[in-house]
């Protein structure tokens, strides 16, 4: 019954952190996500972003030097996409975003992050505008999210930057 799980007033909110989690992969519908995340950061009370990029392992490493000047390059690449986000985003809203630049499978490292976090608000993941909303949203939609420790929140790919400002 409703009644027996509303306990009471719910105790005053502590401040604290409030860090939103967003994947950034340069797809459409990770675009309208880190605006929707970075806008929802700047309108809560201790708000913060934090950026997501994972790059996948190399598929030929048979020679160590080029393996490794292939992997020098994905970060190199990460970290610039990141940072004009970064400073994107600050342009638009005032947040700062924190900068993770992991490596191996998206869904095994962001798992692995944000259970090796303590202050995650939540996860915020675009869905595909057409067709499958994406591996992401596949597997943080099934079975995993009982695992996590915080929400996780879908942005639709179609929705246009007016709408999401509307939102926030």
């Amino acid at each position: 019954m409703l009644k027996d799980e509303i306990h009471g007033p719910i105790r005053p909110v502590a401040k604290r952190v409030r860090k939103l989690l967003v994947v950034v992969d340069g797809s459409p519908e990770s675009k309208i996500a880190i605006r929707f995340a970075a806008a929802r950061a700047a309108h809560i009370t201790g708000g913060e972003l934090i950026l997501f990029h994972c790059i996948r392992p190399g598929e030929f490493q048979h020679w160590v030097a080029v393996a490794d000047r292939m992997r020098e390059e994905a970060h190199e690449e990460a970290s610039a996409l990141l940072k004009e986000v970064a400073e994107r985003l600050h342009s638009y809203c005032g947040v700062s975003p924190e900068i993770i630049i992991a490596e191996g499978e998206p869904k095994d490292e962001l798992i692995s992050f944000i259970v090796s976090q303590q202050d995650i608000f939540g996860l915020v993941l675009g869905a595909g505008a057409e067709g499958e909303p994406g591996p992401l949203v596949d597997c943080f939609t099934g079975g995993e999210v009982s695992n996590l420790p915080c929400p996780v929140m879908l942005v639709p790919g179609n929705m246009t930057y007016e709408q999401v400002d509307a939102m926030a």
